[in-house]
């Protein structure tokens, strides 16, 4: 990466703040070539620092950068750049104005604009202080119920065997935990936990992880994998989801398009089929089945990204409806009410549409709460709803 000079890899590191707070970093490629790389490492982020350098503006991958983010949800963050040593004050005015009108509509649109020196260290105190003001403002994060962790990195430390790392996107792990690995659905214990460097006994979400593994060989385990709370997790072929194609896309989606399908930390090729149409335009919006030529475990409410099989950009994204459908007919008016009704907020319609979707065989109560998302209290006193009212 250094005879590059570019950032190929992930890279990760932590940094505390003035008023004492620990941040995880990571450090994601740049450069177009490895977007699916930058992907990978801004699942589970919270706060997002879109670099610019001076002497160069904004590129085609910012634009794409930005895309991602908003994609996967992310809300909050700032811009900060870099190399203002190289470009005198006018240069560097002209960049900002630039950057601004670029950022407008975007969920940076007011975000705070740092510009700093790494080879002066012009810029870089007010950076910590900005950075530190939006870590205290960052909306409490929730935790859900199922512990889930992307794996980004797997290695073997001489006496420990396999490490896997990744962000904890929800849930919580403790020591001597069992755990699955999915979609393999192979069979673990957490060994040793570690956060930042050191050595903890339970690890919530929103932190970078490193989980020791019992017993599991390194080849076994690969990036885009989910260590989740056993049992809790379902693999699976197919998705369906909402999916929203870029105003950017370069031109229309036709059904059963192949495309890259982005989720945590997986690629994985897939065959779009749009349900309703035949084809989706540029800022048009559709419900469809995503059918994966390998199997990954998402839960409901997951977002992904799209980006086209070949010439490869980003083209779209959405969020997972149901993560574990069967094959659908296209043109159902029936589905399509099914779909409107996952895509909604009433949890109770949510669990209805899911026992009915069951059929006459019915669905037992953990694979509604692996559908629905929910802890066996919350889904157990919608189910007491449900029936007072005579709908179950």
């Amino acid at each position: 990466e250094k005879e590059r000079g570019i950032t190929i890899e992930l890279g990760f590191a932590h940094l505390e703040l003035p008023g004492g707070k620990l941040v995880g970093i990571v450090d994601v490629p740049g450069h177009e070539k490895f977007v699916k790389n930058m992907v990978a490492g801004a699942t589970g982020i919270d706060l997002v620092a879109l670099v610019i350098a001076a002497d160069e503006g904004i590129m085609p991958q910012t634009q794409e950068h930005l895309e991602i983010c908003q994609l996967l949800g992310i809300r909050h963050g700032l811009v900060v750049l870099t190399k203002i040593d190289m470009v005198d004050e006018e240069w560097l005015e002209l960049v900002k104005e630039d950057v601004k009108e670029y950022l407008a509509g975007t969920f940076l649109d007011d975000a705070p604009m740092v510009e700093v020196s790494s080879a002066t260290g012009e810029g870089l105190d007010r950076l910590l202080q900005v950075l530190d003001k939006l870590v205290q403002e960052l909306p409490q994060k929730e935790v859900g119920h199922i512990f889930r962790l992307p794996i980004d990195r797997v290695f073997v430390i001489k006496g420990f065997g396999t490490v896997v790392t990744g962000t904890t996107v929800s849930g919580k792990v403790s020591l001597g935990d069992e755990v699955t690995i999915y979609p393999e659905q192979i069979q673990s214990r957490v060994r040793g936990i570690q956060v930042h460097g050191k050595e903890v006994e339970e690890v919530r979400a929103g932190l970078r992880t490193a989980i020791n593994l019992q017993g599991l060989e390194k080849s076994m385990i690969k990036r885009g994998d989910v260590v989740a709370s056993a049992g809790a997790l379902r693999s699976t072929f197919m998705v369906d989801v909402t999916l929203e194609l870029l105003e950017s896309a370069p031109r229309k989606l036709k059904n059963r398009a192949k495309a890259r399908f982005h989720v945590g930390t997986a690629e994985i090729i897939s065959t779009v089929v749009l349900l309703d149409r035949e084809e989706l335009s540029p800022g048009e919006k559709c419900f469809a089945q995503l059918r994966l030529e390998r199997p990954t475990a998402v839960l409901r409410g997951d977002k992904y990204v799209l980006r086209s099989y070949s010439p490869v950009r980003t083209i779209g994204g959405g969020k997972v409806l149901n993560p574990l459908p069967k094959k659908m007919k296209r043109f159902s008016e029936q589905r399509q009410k099914e779909l409107q009704v996952l895509d909604g907020q009433d949890l109770e319609a949510i669990i209805e549409t899911f026992v009915q979707m069951g059929g006459f065989q019915g669905i037992g109560v953990e694979e509604l709460r692996f559908l629905t998302d929910l802890s066996t209290s919350k889904l157990e006193a919608h189910l007491r709803g449900l029936k007072s009212k005579g709908h179950l």
